[in-house]
Order: structure tokens, then C-alpha cells, then sequence
């Protein structure tokens, strides 16, 4: 729709300040004929829209120019609300200001949008505390001061002293540059990094956090996504994984692949089987892994996996010889 793009146009323009009538039309996926069209409108709207020409013109806002730019269609709003409804800002303690920002995209609404898209946003839920088998979701409390000062020397590139445990180590102090926030299954990360080298630091191990006032050692720009995938793969390259065989019940085969790192081999066995040969972190990870399948799942090998769960299951069936 035309008011649609109205808007676009608008939006690119605060954002990224003067742009040429060809990149506005790429931009907005339509003719540079149609782009003088949409200036010559918003001109006659009052929108203060000027050109400037010249080898670098293009179309610009006055300096200052602030428009209440309300005009999100149906779908604009419902994508607002249901990702209102994630728990990503609650990781990152932004829980209350995302509900004060869903009140105000609701308000902001046209009155002929404003209770269909709220009612269609009550038929969709994202992320339940439970699943069907009355599971809790476990997600991880981090108080707010932490994460608070955590965000804001992210977001202002300052460096940050953070008191952080790493698993089975006791607390330290470290000076980092900070990078970004990830969210992962209810789980934060920091990305940053320290005397150069990457480090990847999980939220909730952090006990307390001090921004510092001298500007962090990082680069202007940064692909989070790109970031993110890259540590996954050295993470998942540490020096302690096994690679182990196992059969597996066919309609078990997602849980045990959900907690590999990998998927080596797979082929059928028999009555309704698969075998396959998969990788794990380390050796812990491995009979964690097993163990959950029960009967559902035999490790073939290595010997020393099979041992493991032998004692695991004679240790817990000792615990029920005979009358309680």
C-alpha cells in the first residue's frame, strides 16, 4: 500500500540521513519514477523533504524533523506483539520496558486494528514454561544490576570488569571488551573478548559487573550471527570430545541427536532401530546422554562408555534391593 511505503520512505530517510532517488527506489523495491511521486506527496503533507543536487544529492530531512509515524498495518503489529511475548528481554533484563513498549504499540494503533490484533495475538504463545510433558523450562536468573551494567557497556563500547566463574573454577576478576548479548534457549551469553583473544562468558555465571569508563578494543561494526556461529564451531571442536556408536529406537532417534554435537554415520538396524555413530562433547556429556534414552538407547561402543552406564544402573539398581 502506498501509506505503507510513505512510511518507509520516511523511516530510511531519519535513519541513514541523505539518499539518492535510486537507492530509496532499491530500498523500497519500486520505480525512481515512483519515488518523486512519493517525495512530491510527502512535501505536500508538510513533510519537510528537500533534494540536493549535485554528483552526492539526493533527497534528505530537514535537521530535527520528528514525525509520530503510527502507521503500522495489521501484521506489523501482530509480528510486535508476538515477539513481545519471547523471553530474549527478560534474559537481558528488559523485561518491564518491552511490556511498557507492547502498551504503546497497542496504543498507537488505528482504533480498526487495535482489538484484532491483540485478539489475534492471544491465540499464539511462544515459548511456554512447560512442554506437553509438564516439563519446566529451566531459565536462568540474572538480577538486573548485572545485566543492567552489562548492556550498557555493550551498547557504549566501554570496557567492563566483570567477577565471572567459569565451570568448575572458583570466581575471578576480568577486564573484557565487550562485543554483544546472545540469547540461546532462555541462556545469555556475552561475547567479548579479552587481551585479544575471544572469549564467550555465560550470564548467569557472572556475580557482579562494573562498566568502566575507557573505551572497549573492538571494531566499529560486528556480525553477531557470523560471531556467534564461529565460536559455536570452535566450541564444539574442543579437544575433549568421543565419538561414539549407539542403537537407538527410531522414535527417540530427535533426543539423542539434539544433545550430540554431531551426526557422523546413521543407518537402519534392525526391528525398527537405527544405529549411528555421533560425537560428544566429552566423556561426561556421552553417558549423560545415554542415560536419559534408558532402554531406548545401547552404546556399542567405546568399551569404556559401556562400563560407565554398566556401574551407573548397578549403583542405582542397588538402591532398591530389597524392602524399603
Amino acid at each position: 500500500m502506498r501509506a505503507d511505503r510513505l512510511v518507509s520512505l520516511v523511516l530510511l530517510l531519519r535513519q541513514r540521513g541523505r539518499l539518492s532517488a535510486p537507492a530509496l527506489a532499491h530500498e523500497l523495491g519500486v520505480s525512481t519514477r515512483t519515488v518523486l511521486r512519493d517525495v512530491e506527496a510527502l512535501s505536500a503533507a508538510g513533510v519537510p523533504v528537500y533534494a540536493e543536487r549535485g554528483r552526492h544529492g539526493g533527497f534528505a530531512l530537514l535537521p530535527g524533523f520528528r514525525a509520530e509515524l503510527t502507521g503500522l498495518n495489521h501484521d506489523e503489529a501482530l509480528a510486535l506483539l508476538v515477539a513481545g511475548s519471547r523471553r530474549g528481554a527478560q534474559v537481558f533484563g528488559l523485561g518491564s520496558a518491552l511490556a511498557s513498549a507492547m502498551l504503546k504499540v497497542v496504543d498507537a494503533l488505528p482504533e480498526s486494528h487495535r482489538d484484532t490484533a491483540a485478539g489475534v495475538a492471544e491465540r499464539l504463545l511462544i515459548d511456554p514454561d512447560t512442554d506437553l510433558l509438564s516439563r519446566r523450562l529451566v531459565v536462568e536468573e540474572v538480577p538486573d544490576a548485572i545485566v543492567t551494567e552489562v548492556r550498557r557497556a555493550v551498547f557504549a563500547g566501554h570496557k567492563l570488569r566483570i567477577h565471572y566463574a567459569a565451570a568448575d573454577q572458583p570466581a575471578k576478576w576480568r577486564t573484557v571488551d565487550p562485543i554483544g548479548l546472545v540469547t540461546v534457549r532462555d541462556q545469555g551469553y556475552l561475547l567479548a573478548t579479552r587481551s585479544g583473544e575471544d572469549r564467550t562468558y555465560r550470564l548467569s555465571r557472572i556475580s557482579a559487573a562494573k562498566e568502566l569508563a575507557e573505551p572497549a578494543q573492538r571494531p566499529d561494526r560486528v556480525d553477531l550471527d557470523r560471531a556467534w556461529q564461529e565460536r559455536s564451531t570452535r566450541f564444539r571442536a574442543g579437544d575433549d570430545q568421543v565419538t561414539v556408536l549407539v542403537r537407538v529406537r527410531a522414535a527417540r532417534r530427535e533426543d539423542l541427536v539434539g544433545t550430540a554435537l554431531a551426526v557422523l554415520t546413521e543407518e537402519a538396524d534392525v526391528d525398527g532401530w537405527l544405529r549411528l555413530e555421533v560425537t560428544f562433547q566429552d566423556q561426561r556429556h556421552a553417558v549423560w546422554a545415554l542415560w536419559q534414552l534408558a532402554t531406548n538407547a545401547e552404546a556399542l561402543s567405546p568399551q569404556w562408555l559401556r562400563t560407565a552406564l554398566h556401574d551407573r544402573a548397578a549403583a542405582v539398581a542397588s538402591c532398591y534391593e530389597g524392602p524399603s
